[in-house]
């Protein structure tokens, strides 16, 4: 009678494994093949030029359209760029977030334009010894119209195209705005009013927290935690979005100071206008 009893123990253990482990196995299965969340990583090293703005927005674009990245950090190891270019990108961060967290890292510098980024994100990081702020904009200008030997223009300012006085006017309507993205994107935690930020300093990451333009002192990896908290994911990937949009990484130093041998006639036409930290002691050439 005992061994009689064998089978039908057999037969409840297989009746255990067919309803209760083989459905988990299969479960784990099918979670193997079900894409994790992503939090998108895109980073800016070098200066805000037409070649990097143009792989950033196509970064922000990819993150904004691709339902799999839920969130995006924004690495910035930037001195700044043209103001054009920090524009164009700035105007495409503020659409990501509106369905998007960003999250913006403050590496060795984040200054001029690379800042005027960081303020269309939802959250600062920095290190302690973090290069941030300059707050304002930079140009070089001519002191009187130039004349171009062999080229005939039409009037005084054609070769440059505006006075003086008129492009440092667009300079402070520029300042002004840049100090109005700052003061949006910052909000109640911004804790220095114009006179203290439009001055261009620059700040040590532990000084720029307690003036309120970053939000934590900590590392990249914080930085993602962070966003994926801001997205409410768990078992998340981080992943380069260049990478996943085959963009080639980019990074470029934007000519602005030469030697006055060096200056062409050329290079004293329209003066560019940048949003741009320039280092004590430091010529740009191009």
């Amino acid at each position: 009678m005992t061994e009689a009893k064998h089978p039908s123990v057999w037969r409840r253990t297989g009746a255990i494994l067919l309803w209760f482990v083989l459905p988990l196995l299969l479960g784990l299965l099918i979670a193997a093949q079900i894409p994790r969340p992503i939090v998108g990583v895109i980073r800016l090293a070098g200066d805000i030029t037409p070649a990097s703005a143009h792989s950033l927005i196509a970064q922000i674009a990819y993150a904004r359209d691709n339902t799999q990245v839920r969130a995006v950090v924004l690495m910035l190891n930037s001195e700044g760029g043209t103001v054009v270019d920090s524009e164009a990108v700035y105007l495409e961060l503020l659409r990501l977030r509106q369905t998007k967290p960003a999250v913006a890292v403050a590496e060795e510098v984040t200054a001029s334009g690379a800042y005027y980024l960081a303020s269309a994100t939802d959250y600062i990081f920095a290190k302690p010894s973090s290069v941030v702020g300059s707050i304002g904009v930079i140009s070089l200008l001519p002191t009187q119209p130039v004349l171009i030997e062999g080229v005939a223009n039409t009037g005084p300012y054609k070769g440059w195209s505006t006075p003086p006085d008129t492009a440092l006017r667009e300079m402070e309507a520029i300042k002004q705005g840049f100090y109005q993205a700052v003061k949006l994107g910052r909000g109640s935690a911004l804790r220095a009013g114009p006179e203290v930020l439009l001055s261009g300093q620059v700040w040590p990451g532990r000084e720029a927290l307690q003036l309120g333009l970053v939000d934590e002192l900590g590392a990249h990896s914080q930085a993602i935690d962070k966003a994926a908290q801001m997205a409410r994911i768990s078992h998340y990937q981080a992943t380069d979005l260049s990478e996943m949009a085959r963009l080639p990484a980019i990074s470029e130093k934007l000519p602005l100071f030469q030697s006055s041998a060096g200056a062409s006639a050329s290079s004293s036409r329209r003066p560019e206008l940048y949003l741009l930290y320039v280092a004590p002691g430091e010529r740009r050439q191009p």
